[in-house]
């Protein structure tokens, strides 16, 4: 089923403002380019609108008629904050009716989400693992965490905690404080 299709079925059990706003939008995409010219590279476009519950990008470039958008796939998890910024595109067969959006271009400000992601090394060899974080490292489970703190604390908390050794069990610090 076409995107116009889709939309247009959606349309029929929506209010006003549901998915028909978006029917004005789309272009009829033909099987094969309409003037045959091959798109090689990228191309830069952008995101006007989400269709299909966030599953159909609806993207504009260089060369799609003026106030129309083509239906495109995507190779990046796309959110409803990216609409409006810029996308690199290319074309399946180099068919302008086939855009694949490849990422969002990021610009001066930074990280397009709301939270920006988390910044911590994993470093693997096979025979031991490092994880390396900037302020804290927390390993939770349940009620149970450690923590190894900047400042070089290690805080072990938890309903019962149970020290073991076959060998010496020793507990050394400058003061030690039982209770």
């Amino acid at each position: 089923m076409k995107v116009k299709e889709q939309i247009e079925s959606v349309a029929v059990d929506c209010e006003p403002d549901g998915a028909d706003l978006l029917l004005p939008l789309v272009v009829d995409r033909p099987t094969t380019a309409t003037d045959g010219e091959v798109l090689a590279g990228v191309v830069i476009g952008e995101l006007l609108a989400m269709a299909d519950e966030g599953r159909t990008p609806l993207v504009t470039f260089a060369g799609t008629p003026e106030g129309k958008a083509i239906a495109a796939r995507s190779v990046v998890d796309l959110h409803g904050v990216h609409i409006g910024r810029r996308v690199v595109l290319i074309f399946e067969g180099g068919d302008r009716q086939r855009p694949i959006v490849l990422g969002i271009l990021r610009g001066a400000d930074g990280w397009p989400l709301e939270e920006k992601p988390a910044q911590v090394d994993v470093d693997v060899d096979g025979e031991r693992l490092v994880v390396t974080a900037r302020e804290q490292l927390v390993l939770r489970c349940g009620l149970a965490s450690i923590t190894l703190t900047k400042a070089g604390k290690v805080l072990i908390e938890g309903s019962y905690v149970s020290s073991w050794s076959l060998g010496v069990n020793r507990l050394k610090g400058g003061a030690v404080q039982i209770n």
